[in-house]
């Protein structure tokens, strides 16, 4: 009688294939963690189950994935963020949609922000260059945009270069508390600090139209913008 043929073994299951962006993501958790100081290349490896070689194969050294974590959280924005800047609305509304991205980009890049936040004084001169002109290029269209709701009579700030900076420097504040998962929906936040931006900014529900008389009676009070003397 013959014996029934054995069964042929699975194949091993393929592990999926690594890119520059998952490594940069398991590089950033380390180095929140422990310290970019005290991670090397081979605990990179070992965190995401790979070998050394594979590794070097998207970068060569600890400052490139360093590098690549800080343009995360600076180019990124600049390209995803900025062109709410030139949408359609006024200055203010426009602001307000930046805002709200803005908070959902910390939220998802919390862990990349810190990082690169602490650490960019490790990356090489040429790096860290290119990484304060995307923060410098963001914060500049901010500024615009702030002075423009000021000159519409929309905002109300005495100095839009000073304001920008505080608007940025409350969003980022995010990075340092934000908890995923935690009694804060990202949804919930990204209302409430466009609520306090609109403070901060003295958001007028009406804009002043020079020449014309306050739109309510609670405006009577009010002065017109500078640009109107």
């Amino acid at each position: 009688m013959s014996q029934p043929e054995p069964a042929p073994s699975a194949a091993p299951a393929r592990r999926p294939r690594l890119h520059g962006a998952d490594i940069a993501a398991a590089a950033a958790q380390l180095f929140a963690r422990d310290g970019y100081s005290n991670v090397g290349m081979r605990d990179v490896a070992e965190a995401l189950g790979i070998r050394g070689a594979s590794l070097y194969h998207h970068y060569t050294s600890k400052e490139q994935i360093l590098y690549a974590i800080a343009l995360t959280v600076t180019r990124e924005p600049v390209e995803q963020q900025l062109p709410l800047l030139d949408a359609p609305g006024t200055p203010g509304e426009r602001l307000g949609a930046l805002v709200r991205a803005h908070v959902r980009h910390l939220c998802r890049r919390r862990v990349e922000h810190l990082v690169g936040l602490q650490e960019m004084s490790l990356l090489t001169p040429e790096h860290r260059a290119e990484i304060d002109g995307h923060r410098r290029y963001y914060q500049r269209r901010v500024r615009e945009v702030i002075a423009a709701g000021a000159r519409a009579g929309e905002l109300h700030v005495a100095d839009p270069q000073l304001a920008a900076l505080a608007l940025l420097d409350m969003l980022n504040g995010i990075s340092r508390w934000y908890s995923p998962g935690g009694a804060r929906p990202v949804a919930e936040l990204e209302e409430e600090y466009g609520e306090l931006a609109d403070r901060m900014l003295d958001r007028a529900q009406t804009p002043w139209v020079c020449g014309a008389p306050p739109a309510t009676s609670m405006d009577v009070s009010a002065s017109p913008p500078s640009h109107c003397d």
